[in-house]
């Protein structure tokens, strides 16, 4: 998606937990094997304590409409995406989220794309605020896209509910407006997204369908439902997928930027947070045959922050300076269903 008019990132943050679960204790409580550790790469990630899911989405957003200098008032649309339980039973975090911001004037919608919910909530804010020819007294129409997730036990094992992952308790926020303005840190140039929907199973694997939530398993445990997938299809289908859906996401996402993938412009490609061997297997040769940009791996003092991803890694970007004028990077975000997003942002000029 090219946006119809320019948009900008005017902030963006990522709120992390004090509280930090450490691999070395995973493994030596039985619950890693020694090789799983290395394979994922990840010696500690933020957990949180009695912060909950959504408190911490309402901390980035106040951090990144501090940075802008913008009052919530003026939002005219709160999107919020999570993977996991949100801390209520039936209920929308999203208005929860506009609520403790006071943003009464914007319209919350809550999205539930699993991992991929961020980079889908950055889709419908842009079209959202480029669709409405209405301003607000600023001359803007602003919105937020927050994600917060917190992987706890008894439900979730951050470690063990899932391979090649290792799942991280975080909040993160961007505030973006339209049109850009000159001093917005990033111009949004496209996102783009591809979808394989015959791979849903991979999260369902051979279970029924339950009348409530972990009456199946007192658990969540992605590995059985993958290992059920795997025993029926194999994996070529998904290894097949996943390299087409990068490459075609790549190619359209630059595209429709207007930037060519060995553009000297293009600098980064940040990855995914995953585990190192997934990384390095699944995402890495890929990109290093279809773009010249430096891959940036953020994740390895976070894990995946579920819906998170792509805007942590926004925010990194933009709290470490690393694009210069006119520079431009990758962003990527990818999640269950399966889901893969690409987004092309890029600093101003001098």
């Amino acid at each position: 998606m090219k946006p119809v008019e320019p948009v900008g990132i005017a902030a963006a943050a990522l709120w992390l937990p004090e509280g930090r679960a450490r691999m070395a204790e995973a493994v030596a409580d039985g619950r890693l094997r020694a090789r799983q550790a290395k394979e994922l790469g990840h010696p500690e990630v933020p957990e949180a304590g009695p912060e909950s899911a959504p408190g911490m989405a309402v901390d980035a957003a106040r951090a990144a409409l501090r940075v802008a200098d913008i009052e919530a008032k003026d939002l005219d649309i709160c999107a919020h995406a999570w993977m996991y339980y949100q801390g209520h039973d039936l209920w929308s975090p999203a208005h929860y989220i506009a609520h403790e911001l006071g943003a009464h004037r914007a319209l919350p919608v809550g999205i539930q794309q699993v991992c991929n919910g961020g980079a889908a909530g950055v889709e419908l804010t842009v079209a959202r605020l480029t669709a409405d020819a209405n301003r607000s007294p600023d001359g803007y129409r602003w919105g937020t896209v927050t994600t917060g997730d917190r992987f706890t036990e008894p439900g979730f094992d951050r470690w063990t509910s899932d391979y090649g992952v290792v799942y991280g308790d975080a909040g993160t926020a961007l505030l973006l407006r339209a049109p850009a303005a000159p001093e917005d840190a990033l111009r949004l140039r496209s996102v783009v997204t591809m979808a394989a929907p015959e791979l849903e199973s991979m999260h369902r694997g051979a279970d029924p369908f339950a009348p409530a939530a972990r009456t199946q398993r007192p658990r969540v445990d992605m590995r059985a439902t993958k290992r059920a997938y795997l025993h029926e299809h194999g994996h070529e289908r998904f290894i097949r997928a996943n390299e087409n859906a990068i490459r075609t996401i790549v190619a359209e996402a630059l595209r429709d930027a207007g930037i060519g993938p060995r553009d000297p412009r293009l600098r980064y490609a940040v990855l995914p947070r995953f585990g190192l061997k997934t990384l390095q297997e699944f995402w890495l040769p890929i990109l290093a045959d279809c773009v010249d940009a430096e891959p940036l791996d953020y994740g390895r003092t976070t894990g995946h922050l579920g819906a998170g991803d792509a805007a942590a890694g926004l925010a990194e970007l933009m709290d470490s300076r690393a694009l210069g004028p006119g520079e431009a990077a990758l962003v990527f975000s990818a999640g269950a269903g399966f889901t893969w997003s690409c987004l092309v942002v890029q600093a101003p000029g001098r």
